[in-house]
């Protein structure tokens, strides 16, 4: 039997394709697949790896960047992050709470913030990387290597193409 969500997708696509000849039924195809991909895939690693450590997704891609990069401005982790400075200083306020990262003014602009890993937060997104990286080999295991390195490639095309405001 096939799955809902595949019968879904075939489903919506079929009767969107019915409709007045200027909507393309593949792409809603690819970008119901691509959307749903990522909700599950969020999902999946928020309830297995971050949520039982306290965590959000966006919380460990903060300390995730934060890690590899070292001190960095709020502005250019949101701008990094996709998200906006709002959501950014909301997620480091609880980063903060915990004692996982630390705030840093910026001696050349008042204005300014650094944000920091603590050396807790250090070990913390250390471990938390490791199990992320096994549940990620998990999902994508079913593609060849080519592949994976192919469709990073396409989704990377993608984002540098998107439609601008």
């Amino acid at each position: 039997m096939e799955r809902l969500d595949v019968w879904y997708e075939r489903y919506a696509r079929d009767h969107v394709a019915k409709l007045p000849a200027d909507v393309d039924a593949s792409v809603f195809g690819l970008a119901y697949n691509l959307l749903h991909l990522s909700y599950v895939l969020v999902a999946d690693l928020e309830s297995h790896i971050h949520r039982p450590k306290g965590w959000t997704l966006p919380g460990f891609r903060l300390m995730f960047k934060l890690w590899l990069l070292g001190p960095t401005r709020v502005s250019d982790l949101a701008e990094m992050s996709a998200m906006t400075r709002s959501a950014v200083s909301n997620a480091v306020n609880t980063l903060q709470r915990d004692g996982l990262v630390e705030r840093r003014g910026v001696p050349d602009d008042r204005r300014s913030v650094m944000v920091a890993l603590t050396d807790q937060g250090r070990q913390a997104v250390s471990a938390a990387f490791e199990e992320q990286n096994r549940r990620e080999r998990e999902w994508f295991a079913t593609l060849t290597e080519p592949e994976r390195e192919q469709l990073a490639e396409l989704v990377r095309r993608l984002i540098a193409a998107r439609p601008r405001d």
